[in-house]
């Protein structure tokens, strides 16, 4: 990755024997290989057993994760929040787990909308959850600092599985209870 680093600064005009840019191509190989470490990641090494046995069958929200991401049309950042609901059905998340679980999915080349149901989906199949909703809002990069450049723009998606699609109750406490931040 550093000589394609390298390759594109040259491109763009640059002299990469410029002080300010002589390391660079290396630094920014390393961030974006941090940005991306999703890849690498597997759904196993981040719930780490972290599966516990429970009596609860109410809801459970963790709100306002905040996620990193990585347009994959422009490669540009989009930072944002990500809100999780589950209903458990014998057997809770350790609750870091959530979180990392979106930053498993938001640390690859990504587009929200995807980002949204990838998460609803793997709490889904971890927990074996009665429903799971997913909301998660972000500002994105590639709509401010180019194209239409509308600063105060704000992409909301959602994803409602099992309970949460099949029961307007649900849906409608999980919504509330968002609202009520």
């Amino acid at each position: 990755m550093k000589e394609q680093f390298a390759a594109i600064i040259e491109a763009m005009g640059e002299d990469l024997s410029r002080p300010g840019l002589v390391d660079t191509p290396k630094r920014a190989a390393k961030a974006f290989e941090y940005l991306t470490q999703g890849y690498h990641q597997t759904l196993d090494e981040v719930i780490n057993n972290a599966l516990f046995p429970s009596d609860s069958n109410e809801m459970i929200v963790v709100q306002n994760i905040e996620l990193y991401s990585m347009c994959e049309h422009h490669m540009l950042p989009f930072i944002g929040r990500a809100h999780v609901a589950y209903i458990p059905t014998g057997k809770v998340l350790g609750l870091s787990k959530v979180a990392r679980i979106v930053d498993m999915f938001a640390r690859r080349l990504q587009i929200q909308e995807q980002l949204t149901t990838q998460v609803a989906k793997t709490i889904e199949q971890v927990t074996d959850a009665a429903g799971v909703g997913v909301v998660i809002e972000a500002k994105h990069m590639c709509m401010m600092m180019r194209g239409v450049e509308k600063q105060n723009s704000v992409m909301k998606t959602s994803a409602m599985l099992g309970d949460f699609r099949d029961n307007q109750a649900t849906r409608a406490e999980f919504l509330s209870l968002l609202a009520s931040k």
